[in-house]
């Protein structure tokens, strides 16, 4: 999975036009191959350590149908709120096979972590006092998230600024922490760390592991403490541009196996398990928004303007974030204009892509937004009163399955209806067909 070679859809336009015609644009539509071929490669990259598991990000895809697929090529899940246990309990994911990592962590969230079994992930030493004085007994086995400080570096340089997060607790705390839950009988301990995002380059994890490996080692002599896992958290990108190389998963599980066996092997902890947070590496390309141009609009810029919005995917707006587009049944032609593809919200910031070289665009034209598959549909909002739209899983029997309907506006206004005016509303809109 190494290759530069130009982006396609994992749909034609026939199939796309023949599921508009049934769940109207925009939608997003997932490939059930291409989610369970990204899994398997990445256990086969990792398959020296009998330990390994994925534990699949749930704020990156949530939805049960997604995350049963993944369960089914042997992920977990990581959880970071009350509501992402509950979609993982819903889909058979508890006890060590769901990690529950957060930060200012509601008491409601903890509980229900803990009468799940969920490994739970602690970011601060406040975090220890908040669980022992209102949650009870640590477990058995307990994890911490680490954050060094400091930047951090990959063979192309600085990849990450992790003493600008807010995530962890510096390398003297983490000691502190372990020597704490060590004394209150905790068996078992994991180390946590996510140091950079959508990094590209294959040395990224092989770096970051060599780095916590050395610490647990120190960790485990200094404190007389059991090492269980290593868990290396997400950071893997994808390429969203063409011509991007794509991180080899097979080089960085060899790099890593290499800082394991120069690192922990030779002081007696060839027994560590490794595991990972992928969800965007997994998820994204194998999800799409799909939308159609619905306006054509020249003054000062080229404007196509499609019926999907930042409402429905937001980090081209947030982040600046590149989506490669293709629009289906042109694939192949030459550009013919330079575009700004934009929704219809009232902010300035609602364009999905701008000056982008397309080819020639109509209105009627199908658009293929690539890469959507991880932290696309999730990080969906109402603003303008836009309604969240489908989500579609295309099935190895090549069969479109509703996993997720779109929203209604009776589901936009469902929480007014503690107020009069709100009730009334919302029982004209049910009215209405």
């Amino acid at each position: 999975m190494s290759s530069t070679a130009a982006k396609r859809p994992f749909a034609t336009k026939e199939q796309l036009e023949a599921i508009a015609s049934q769940y109207p644009t925009p939608f997003y539509l997932y490939s059930e191959d291409l989610l369970r071929s990204r899994v398997r490669a990445l256990n086969e990259a990792f398959a020296w350590n009998p330990g390994f598991r994925e534990h699949f990000a749930v704020k990156a895809t949530p939805n049960p149908a997604i995350i049963r697929i993944l369960a089914e090529e042997g992920c977990g899940t990581d959880c970071a709120s009350l509501t992402e246990l509950m979609l993982s309990d819903a889909c058979g994911i508890r006890g060590e096979a769901a990690m529950f990592t957060s930060s200012d962590t509601p008491l409601a969230d903890y509980r229900l972590a803990r009468d799940l079994g969920a490994t739970i992930n602690f970011d601060s030493l406040d975090q220890l006092g908040f669980w022992r004085d209102n949650v009870g007994e640590f477990p058995r086995t307990v994890c911490c998230r680490v954050n060094p400080g400091g930047d951090f570096e990959a063979a192309n340089g600085i990849i990450g600024t992790p003493q600008d997060s807010k995530f962890g607790m510096t390398v003297p705390q983490l000691r502190e922490a372990f020597r704490t839950l060590r004394d209150a009988g905790v068996q078992e301990f994991g180390i946590h760390a996510f140091l950079a995002s959508n990094t590209l380059g294959d040395d990224y994890y092989p770096r970051l592991a060599r780095r916590l490996f050395r610490l647990a080692a120190d960790l485990s002599r200094e404190l007389c403490v059991h090492l269980a896992f290593v868990d290396l958290s997400g950071g893997i990108g994808v390429a969203y541009e063409p011509g991007q190389r794509e991180n080899d998963i097979r080089a960085i599980g060899e790099g890593v196996r290499r800082a394991y066996e120069e690192v922990l092997v030779p002081v007696g902890m060839g027994d560590v398990s490794i595991r990972s947070e992928l969800g965007r590496w997994i998820a994204a390309p194998a999800g799409a928004l799909v939308t159609r141009v619905i306006h054509h609009k020249v003054t000062y810029h080229d404007y196509l303007g499609v019926d999907a919005c930042s409402a429905n995917l937001m980090r081209p707006a947030m982040y600046g974030a590149y989506h490669h587009i293709t629009v289906m049944g042109r694939e192949d032609e030459p550009m013919g204009g330079t575009y700004n593809v934009v929704g219809g919200l009232c902010e300035n910031s609602d364009q999905l892509a701008r000056e982008r070289p397309l080819p020639r665009t109509e209105v009627g034209d199908l658009l293929f937004v690539h890469d959507c598959g991880a932290h696309g549909h999730s990080m969906g909002y109402n603003y303008n009163g836009r309604l969240r739209s489908a989500e579609l899983l295309l099935q190895s029997d090549g069969d479109v399955r509703l996993i997720r309907r779109a929203e209604t506006p009776a589901d936009y206004f469902a929480t007014l209806d503690v107020t009069p005016e709100g009730a009334a509303l919302l029982s004209e809109v049910r009215r209405k067909p």
